[in-house]
């Protein structure tokens, strides 16, 4: 059962905040398939509009569910939305898990 100490979980804030701070960093580098594979599951939703917390959150994710493949996507996902329920808005967590679902959906 995950907890707020599962070693795992303090991982995931740590990247995700690591994400979120080069982020704000003009000469920050990321996968461009990634950010390419959230576009075409957010179409409505251009990457420099997405607010910043949710697009660490979905890149993150992205890569674990994509790259690295090592968690099953089902808890990829619910680990992504628990982030956006903790760091986001009060909307994050629909926006990450619909992308995320669309994203699964065409791998």
């Amino acid at each position: 059962m995950k907890t707020p100490h599962d070693p795992r979980h303090q991982q995931r804030i740590d990247r995700m905040q690591q994400l979120f701070t080069d982020s704000f960093q003009k000469d920050a580098a990321f996968d461009p398939l990634i950010d390419r594979t959230i576009t075409e599951a957010a179409p409505e939703w251009p990457i420099d509009k997405i607010a910043k917390i949710d697009l660490a959150i979905l890149r993150l994710s992205a890569y674990e569910l994509m790259v690295e493949k090592k968690e099953p996507p089902k808890v990829i996902i619910d680990e992504a939305v628990e982030l956006a329920k903790a760091f986001g808005n009060d909307n994050s967590a629909k926006f990450v898990n619909g992308v995320l679902g669309t994203i699964l959906k065409s791998l």
